[in-house]
């Protein structure tokens, strides 16, 4: 699904931001970009999330735990925290037939829930946002999608079992418009999410890597939903480096803050640090 960034050690490069803000596309929210920051790409460029206290998690290809890796979880996505609770999406070979979202809590104990694939699922992992209520888990596939998954989140919900175990899809949010290689998704509300598109054909929407906004009539209950997905604008692309291609990565809103963040990976030798934009609606 994503670039493996393993050769990323013997790089000796890092990028640096050269040009002026993306242009934003029309209509509401306005997103004015406040700043950029960088983070190790081993470490921390595969997604991020906002504790309560305004610092920030990351997860990268070293974050991964050696006894996960040794059960075949090669991948990690972009993270989320729920009420302290750190919710993380992996998945294994491409030739798997399930994937796992692992659920640290607030005492530092980890519990695995294992979703097996239905019929035509793909086994891309690449995100987990959970509803601002704390019930439900979203999560999304790679390539042309016209949805996204939905769980009830583990441990929060009391749907789930105590200490990991299986865990089946609730329902769906139907997408009215298609989507491309989501890398990460998270709310703004309880009916809006914005999710990070690494999509750079420009077919599906005008933007290149767009940020997508998905706003659904109403807040997650347990039943299917429509959600209506618009491109805000394009997420930064802006390096010193020229041989090779960009990548977006995770997404963050900070509701405590108001400040949204989406992460891109340089290309070329630039990859050892991942870019950071900061955003606050204006």
């Amino acid at each position: 699904m994503k670039r493996q960034l393993v050769a990323l050690a013997s790089l000796s490069a890092a990028a640096l931001t050269l040009s002026a803000p993306s242009a934003f596309a029309s209509g509401e929210p306005h997103w004015v970009e406040t700043g950029t920051a960088y983070t190790d790409t081993l470490g921390g460029g595969q997604g991020l999330a906002s504790r309560a206290n305004g610092s920030l998690l990351y997860r990268g290809l070293t974050d991964i735990p050696l006894d996960l890796r040794l059960k075949g979880w090669n991948h990690v996505g972009d993270p989320d925290i729920a009420r302290g609770y750190v919710f993380d999406a992996y998945q294994g070979a491409d030739t798997g037939t399930s994937k796992m979202f692992a659920v640290t809590t607030p005492a530092g104990k980890r519990y695995e829930y294992v979703h097996q694939l239905n019929p035509g699922e793909k086994v891309n992992n690449s995100f987990a946002a959970v509803s601002p209520d704390g019930q439900w888990l979203v999560s999304g596939e790679w390539g042309d999608q016209t949805r996204l998954q939905v769980f009830p989140a583990p441990l929060l919900n009391p749907s789930t079992p105590p200490a990991g175990g299986a865990l089946k899809e609730a329902w769906q949010i139907t997408l009215d418009k298609p989507v491309r290689d989501i890398q990460g998704c998270d709310f703004v509300t309880d009916t809006r999410l914005v999710c990070a598109s690494n999509d750079a054909t420009g077919t599906l929407f005008p933007e290149i890597r767009p940020l997508l906004q998905v706003d659904l009539p109403h807040k997650l209950d347990g039943q299917p939903i429509t959600g209506a997905v618009k491109s805000l604008f394009a997420l930064p692309q802006r390096s010193i480096c020229t041989d090779g291609t960009f990548e977006s990565e995770g997404v963050d809103y900070d509701v405590n803050s108001g400040t949204l963040r989406a992460e891109m990976i340089p290309p070329g030798a630039c990859a050892l640090s991942t870019a950071v934009y900061s955003y606050r609606q204006g």
